[in-house]
């Protein structure tokens, strides 16, 4: 059985997609930004884009009953890879326990002021 969770965002509606999606004992998190849902603004930092990355996936992991540390699987794509290492310390903060799997790739993002998206698949410890 899948569940659909979605944080209320008007690119959610726009592009027809979920934030996040459970399935079985596994969670898909949709490729997040640094968007703050709620003001609709972004940082210039990729810093703090960063944390906001993480603290709208946290959310999303919250509603599946889950969180950071059953991220199993990360992607990170970034507009411009040099700012990675920039990313670091906001990293270690969220997934020093969890240690997952992970990819970057640099890519053209949709809007010019995004300079991170992330993507996690995390695994539940009880079939949902």
């Amino acid at each position: 059985m899948k569940k659909h969770i979605s944080s209320g965002s008007d690119f959610e509606q726009k592009f027809a997609y979920s934030r996040a999606v459970i399935d079985g004992n596994y969670v898909f998190v949709s490729g997040t930004t640094g968007y703050d849902y709620k003001t609709m603004t972004i940082s210039e930092s990729v810093a703090e884009q960063t944390e906001q990355c993480f603290k709208n996936i946290e959310r999303a992991l919250h509603q599946a009953g889950c969180d950071l540390s059953q991220v199993v699987r990360i992607h990170y794509i970034l507009s411009d890879k040099k700012d990675f290492e920039l990313c670091a310390p906001v990293l270690q903060k969220y997934l020093s326990a969890s240690k997952p799997a992970a990819t970057m790739i640099e890519a053209g993002l949709l809007d010019d002021a995004m300079k991170i998206e992330i993507e996690v698949t995390a695994k539940i410890s009880k079939k949902y």
